[in-house]
């Protein structure tokens, strides 16, 4: 996870064009102190090793990822402060209530400030014992087989239930009190409580009961509940007709939507970067605020486009050829009209433009997208890339002057650009709508304006041309096994081993040749180990050799053991990212087979290795780990 970091910071360093020696300051959004308890812990843990306080390993930790010892420029951010930055100055508000509200940082785990024109003052702070509603969100979520970084699957969930047969259960596992106070109860009330209804906790892939959609469906009834007795308390006392939200609990859009049709708040603004990513954004703002002789303003975020480029025509040509012996490339004048006529026509496209999406959502930069209308186009595109349950919705992208045709907006608000709240469909829509209306008439809206993103935007207004609808389906463009797509090669990667019908990037069009994938290995395909998979050889209690390819990332984010034959671990063993496939099994005595091929295609599909194309010259747009690939360990 370390070497993952370091890579990151170098990339953004690159982008920016700036050197080591230029950052002024370096910022953790968390305070000394919970820094230099973690850096305790960790030393009772590595006992051999001398302590250094958590200054000191930030330090050395960012110094190893920049090449300078950075050592005088740490500063450090309390943690629910940097998401009020997040939030208040993205808000474009002068003033402001702010919540903050997540599992847990700095012993809190939330704060309710009013924000003046880049001042601040603490009006509550929540501890972490006995009021985390991120951790109780989480731990309720568990009885229904999901974990950490699952919650936004339960949301989805809770449609599908009827919150009232669980209410008087869930009422038991927390207390409401005067002044916006709460109080939940510890796990082991909660466990008691929960075996007297006799719901025994699921695991994946288990048959979901009515008795668990109700369950979702009475938990998210509660955190609303609770969030609103906050809400309701601090309005009243200070006054504010403006909120803005943030940290991880602001990820659920439901509630976020629920906020907004309340009345409360005139305006509501929730930071689409509400976890700890907008912590880290909010912890710069607020430094720079300090040190700045020009202090931050409150300026509307309009868009979150601050990632990489795809690249110019001529790069993005250069790259697609390299793949030439699996796919067929066109260059369009209007890729836009293109597009939109293959979708009117049926077709699921990959689109990959401009710069990508900082934060959890595509917002039509590096997207899969398909009619909003047809209901089996839920069904279908979950077959053919998303392998992800049934009952999760998909999100519509509607041009930003016709959202108001289709959804009941905000009397005060029209833009929606981040896919952070959801609304309702209009009535008379819900059946013309079908992908795209969740099954309580809601979805989560994302409106697109001219100005911030004008190709999707020509995109839904070509298609609104055609079908009389200027709207999309938009989901992730990744499959169940990888994050969201960056480069052209893993767009590439992506569309081949999907079933999406088409891909765009850029002004390219993308079909697959004839044929599909290799049967054989060949000698223009080079392969790799991804830096988060290591090789693991290891014998069994038994005496049998057991060979994985194992996650080098946390348990929460790397993936279960995949295991491999010994003809595919052989292979792997001699990869070192120049070596094409038929070299690889050359040098190590195996036989090219169609059974080797549709493994490490297995793999591929996995994303637990890497396949390019052999390239004579480095493509800028190619997948590159910087030169800083680590081999693969073999334990």
């Amino acid at each position: 996870p370390t070497q993952s970091r370091f890579r990151a910071i170098r990339a953004c360093l690159r982008y920016a064009g700036v050197s080591a020696d230029q950052i002024d300051h370096i910022v953790v959004n968390c305070t000394e102190d919970s820094m230099n308890y973690t850096a305790m812990m960790t030393s009772l843990r590595e006992y051999s090793k001398p302590f250094r306080s958590g200054r000191a390993r930030v330090a050395e930790l960012v110094s190893n990822a920049v090449g300078v010892n950075v050592e005088g420029r740490i500063r450090f951010c309390e943690h629910h402060l940097a998401h009020a930055w997040s939030a208040f100055i993205p808000s474009g508000f002068d003033r402001s209530l702010i919540l903050s509200i997540d599992g847990e940082g700095d012993g809190l785990s939330g704060m309710v400030l009013v924000g003046d024109k880049g001042e601040f003052k603490t009006i509550k702070k929540y501890p972490g014992q006995g009021h985390s509603l991120g951790q109780f969100y989480t731990g309720m979520i568990r009885f229904l087989g999901y974990t950490r970084f699952e919650e936004y699957k339960v949301m989805g969930l809770a449609p599908y239930g009827d919150p009232k047969p669980l209410s008087d259960l869930f009422s038991t596992f927390y207390e409401l009190l005067p002044d916006g106070e709460y109080q939940l109860h510890n796990w082991g009330r909660i466990l008691k409580e929960v075996q007297k209804i006799g719901l025994h906790p699921l695991r994946k892939g288990d048959e979901l009961s009515q008795i668990h959609k109700d369950f979702a469906a009475s938990l998210q009834d509660h955190l609303e509940r609770i969030v609103f007795h906050m809400l309701r308390h601090f309005q009243a006392l200070t006054g504010e007709r403006r909120l803005c939200l943030a940290g991880g609990v602001i990820h659920n859009c439901v509630l976020n939507g629920k906020i907004l049709y309340s009345g409360l708040f005139d305006e509501v603004f929730a930071q689409p970067l509400a976890h700890d990513a907008g912590g880290a954004l909010g912890a710069a703002m607020a430094v720079y605020h300090e040190e700045s002789k020009n202090p931050v303003k409150p300026n509307r975020m309009s868009h979150v486009f601050w990632g990489l480029p795809v690249g110019e025509d001529l790069e993005i040509k250069e790259c697609l050829k390299s793949w030439g012996s699996l796919i067929e490339i066109e260059q369009h004048a209007d890729i836009a009209t293109r597009a939109a006529e293959l979708m009117a026509d049926g077709s699921v496209l990959g689109w990959i433009q401009g710069r990508s999406e900082f934060g959890p959502r595509s917002l039509g930069n590096r997207s899969i997208l398909a009619d909003p209308r047809p209901l089996e186009n839920k069904t279908r595109i979950n077959a053919m890339v998303k392998k992800r349950e049934g009952y999760r919705p998909f999100a519509p992208s509607v041009a930003e002057e016709h959202a108001s045709d289709y959804f009941e907006l905000s009397e005060t608000c029209s833009s929606y650009p981040f896919m952070i709240m959801v609304l309702k469909v209009k009535e008379a829509k819900r059946e013309l709508l079908g992908a795209i209306t969740h099954v309580d008439g809601t979805a989560r809206v994302h409106t697109v304006s001219k100005e911030t993103n004008p190709r999707y935007w020509d995109l839904l207004t070509a298609f609104g041309k055609i079908t009389g609808v200027p709207m999309v389906l938009n989901t992730s463009f990744n499959n169940n096994a990888e994050p969201i797509v960056d480069s052209v090669d893993e767009a590439v990667t992506c569309f081949l081993t999907t079933d999406i019908d088409y891909l765009v990037v850029g002004d390219f069009l993308v079909r697959r040749k004839a044929g599909g994938l290799p049967k054989q290995v060949t000698d223009d395909l080079v392969l790799s180990l991804r830096p988060s998979r290591k090789l693991v050889r290891r014998l069994s209690s038994s005496g049998e050799t057991i060979n994985q390819l194992e996650s080098t990332m946390s348990r929460y984010f790397g993936g279960k053991p995949i295991a491999v034959s010994n003809e595919a671990f052989e292979v792997l063993l001699r990869q070192d990212g120049s070596k094409t496939l038929n070299q690889l099994c050359r040098e190590a005595a195996i036989e090219s087979s169609e059974a080797l091929m549709g493994e490490l295609i297995q793999l591929w599909e996995k994303r637990a290795i890497v396949i390019l194309p052999v390239r004579k010259t480095p493509n800028p747009l190619s997948i590159n780990h910087d030169q800083e690939y680590e081999l693969s360990e073999i334990s």
